[in-house]
């Protein structure tokens, strides 16, 4: 058994948002993924999946995507990303497919080790970051904290956590969520979200005793990496 990770897989199987235009590598990257995934996970295997799985609005519409990802071979752990806006009841979400879980508040578990996360948000010192970015930025703390908690109560030391931002600002200073990771003992942090030329300012390795593991398809070239 080994775990695996990738995240944004912005999956869009009814053919309307064609990902090419952002640039040639995407051409047909469902396709990839497919592959690559088949090519090297098993159904004995876990795969963290951190965020932006489709860009469909509505539960209805994603469904098409999350069949998909179900077919693949393995057991799948997700958190939400920015685009995921089909993302319903995490209850309902819960009870679909035998072989995929859903975070939010909660965590799972891979073998020895806790899965807890959140989809995470921009960061304080980002140019961009407002009023309305603090308070969506102090939720997602807290669900962080939730999963976490729930994860050290029922006794687990080893921990790795999905975030589906990146969880500095692009300065790489010390977060709200880089604060938690440490209090809570993180040994390794999954997170995505960024492309094309963002990914000039990825934040990978170990920093204050937590690894880093940048995981967007694009920059793991579609192929899932493994973590464990």
């Amino acid at each position: 058994m080994a775990l695996y990770a990738i995240s944004d897989l912005h999956l869009a199987l009814s053919g309307d948002k064609p990902m090419d235009v952002f640039g040639e590598h995407w051409y047909k990257h469902d396709e990839k993924i497919q592959e690559n995934w088949y090519d090297k996970i098993t159904e004995k295997d876990t795969v963290l999946i951190g965020g932006d799985i489709s860009w469909s609005m509505k539960m209805e519409q994603g469904m098409k995507e999350l069949e998909w990802i179900h077919k693949l071979p393995g057991n799948k752990i997700i958190i939400k990303g920015n685009h995921d806006y089909w993302w319903g009841s995490i209850s309902k979400l819960n009870s679909l497919f035998d072989n995929m879980s859903f975070i939010q508040n909660n965590f799972f578990t891979y073998e020895d080790w806790a899965i807890c996360g959140t989809r995470g948000w921009i960061c304080p010192g980002s140019e961009s970051f407002s009023s309305k970015d603090e308070k969506i930025y102090t939720r997602e703390l807290i669900r962080l904290r939730l999963s976490l908690e729930g994860a050290v109560k029922q006794g687990h030391r080893k921990i790795i956590c999905m975030i589906h931002y990146p969880p500095t600002n692009d300065k790489y200073e010390s977060s709200g969520f880089t604060d938690i990771f440490e209090e809570f003992g993180v040994a390794k942090v999954i997170y995505g979200h960024l492309h094309g030329p963002s990914l000039s300012r990825v934040m990978k390795g170990e920093k204050d005793g937590v690894e880093y593991i940048m995981t967007s398809c694009d920059y793991i070239n579609f192929d899932p990496v493994k973590i464990l």
